[in-house]
């Protein structure tokens, strides 16, 4: 079966992320990188700066030269790890075939999910809504058959974009691209092929393979099937479940202990399901939540024994709620994770499943 591959990629991460925290920073020039200006190099630039040039891996000294009065931030890496969980988590709700390629990236295979009644296109827009909702941040995706479309398609409509490249409009697509955008194509390579007089899609699919393999050895293979919109559609995966959970925003800031917890224990309930589907029980179980200023705040809690049940998922979340939950302060989010999984085994099980 042909599939449908998705590839979503957060909309300038670091930046993003330092824009949506610091309300003074947003429509500014905002560059995230190391510590020291002189020496750093740039993670991550907003759209502003990139306006002036500045782009990731610049060196920073090079990016003050460019963009003088940009504000310049060192990259606070566990809030942008913090992040990326929830929109993996977000990712493994629509399909367990999800590979990562950094925080702020992944290919998802929904070829199960599409049907003519929802589509590939329709299913990445929920997808990039979720993490808005979840995370007030941006997110490009690009559809296509393979990965290596899929990739050049989410960087086509940037920011907030969503691109769908199928037979019909790919050969034109790809056509038209400079050869420095094709995915792959570093800077050397992109200069020799310049040399060569290769400066677009087109030049490149007007090379035969033979002259290709000549000119760049074994990589002359894949340059010629890129023109072509050739590539594999198989995803790295990492088959083993590390959690399962499960988490919901609410409407509005919310500081109802029973509304809460009503909604803990259906979400208990929920990661039950999830478990019972996959034959796993765990031993850790985890309660988290946000606050209206995006503030992430868990507690965990190891087991006794590995458990599945949504009753007993929930007298641990019960718990974890009360000890991570300020009472002054209404929460935005609430969830709840069960780790440390194991396959479910007779030693798992309680008398009750034999009754």
């Amino acid at each position: 079966m042909e599939r449908r591959i998705i590839h979503i990629d957060m909309d300038a991460f670091f930046a993003q992320v330092e824009q949506r925290d610091y309300p003074e920073y947003r429509g500014k020039p905002v560059i995230v990188g190391g510590k020291s200006w002189s020496r750093g190099v740039v993670s991550t630039a907003s759209y502003e700066a990139r306006k002036y040039g500045v782009h990731s891996a610049m060196p920073t000294k090079q990016a003050h030269k460019l963009c003088p009065d940009g504000i310049y931030l060192p990259p606070r890496f566990e809030v942008y790890k913090e992040i990326s969980k929830t929109v993996m988590e977000i990712f493994l709700k629509y399909t367990e075939v999800v590979e990562p390629l950094s925080l702020d990236e992944a290919y998802l295979d929904i070829t199960h999910l599409v049907s003519r009644e929802r589509t590939a296109r329709s299913i990445a827009l929920s997808i990039q809504k979720e993490i808005y909702d979840a995370t007030k941040l941006t997110s490009s995706s690009g559809v296509s058959y393979n990965k290596y479309l899929a990739k050049i398609a989410s960087g086509m409509n940037k920011p907030a974009g969503t691109t769908v490249l199928h037979y019909g409009n790919v050969q034109d697509v790809l056509n038209g691209m400079p050869i420095g955008k094709f995915p792959g194509v570093g800077t050397v390579t992109e200069q020799k092929m310049k040399d060569l007089g290769i400066h677009t899609g087109q030049d490149l699919y007007n090379w035969p393979e033979d002259e290709l393999i000549q000119q760049f050895g074994k990589r002359g293979s894949g340059l010629y099937q890129k023109a072509r919109g050739i590539g594999t559609a198989e995803l790295r995966v990492e088959r083993i479940r590390k959690s399962v959970g499960k988490e919901t925003t609410f409407n509005y800031d919310i500081n109802d202990d029973t509304e809460i917890l009503r909604v803990l224990e259906t979400l208990s309930g929920k990661v039950s399901r999830n478990l019972d589907r996959h034959q796993f029980a765990g031993r850790v179980v985890t309660v988290k939540t946000k606050t209206a200023d995006y503030a992430t705040h868990t507690k965990q809690m190891m087991t006794d024994n590995p458990i599945f049940r949504g009753e007993e998922i929930f007298h641990y979340a019960y718990s974890l709620y009360h000890d991570v939950k300020s009472p002054d302060e209404p929460i935005r989010l609430i969830g709840v994770t069960v780790s440390h999984l194991s396959e479910r085994t007779y030693r798992n099980l309680t008398i009750y499943d034999f009754l």
